[in-house]
């Protein structure tokens, strides 16, 4: 009877430590370098993301990473209000770790559905958007992390104009 109760504990003990390891959430934040891909003349707008954050360890140098973040994006508009987007995004990336578990070079697709805009008066906005990302992660310690990111809008938000989006983001963030 003793004996099974300490295998039970030990069990349990090892099944959550492999659960430990395989699976991690988390937080990140950091800044938007935002700017549209069109005929509008335009420059980069600075703004911010921040949400949650899971990664899923699939393999020892593979694992997914799907997110669920608030993203405030956009651009300076010569002449006009600058342009500004706050989207729900839920990016999935494909994280493949490099020599050690330290380094990783992500990719994977976004789904974007627009919370906010200001341009109602210049064009119609789409609510929805798709984008492909890129970029590097680096693990600073156990729990903190840092990645840059390249995400390139592929549909365009308006049915009025060829506009897409580009940005670039700079993250920091904690697993837990």
């Amino acid at each position: 009877m003793r004996n099974s109760i300490v295998l039970t504990i030990c069990f349990i003990a090892l099944s959550m430590n492999m659960h430990a390891q395989i699976l991690k959430f988390g937080l990140k934040g950091g800044a938007n370098f935002s700017d549209v891909d069109s005929d509008i003349n335009s420059s980069t707008l600075t703004s911010y993301h921040f949400g949650a954050v899971a990664e899923i360890k699939v393999f020892p140098n593979f694992a997914l990473q799907p997110e669920l973040m608030y993203s405030s994006q956009g651009a300076k508009v010569e002449g006009s209000d600058d342009f500004k987007f706050d989207y729900l995004t839920v990016p999935v990336m494909a994280k493949f770790y490099l020599i050690t578990d330290r380094l990783s070079l992500e990719a994977g697709p976004q789904f974007a559905f627009l919370v906010n805009d200001n341009v109602q008066e210049t064009f119609e906005t789409e609510s929805f958007d798709f984008a492909v990302a890129g970029g590097l992660g680096l693990n600073i310690t156990k729990h903190f992390f840092t990645q840059a990111r390249y995400v390139i809008g592929l549909t365009d938000m308006s049915r009025d104009a060829d506009v897409k989006n580009k940005v670039i983001q700079l993250s920091v963030g904690y697993t837990f």
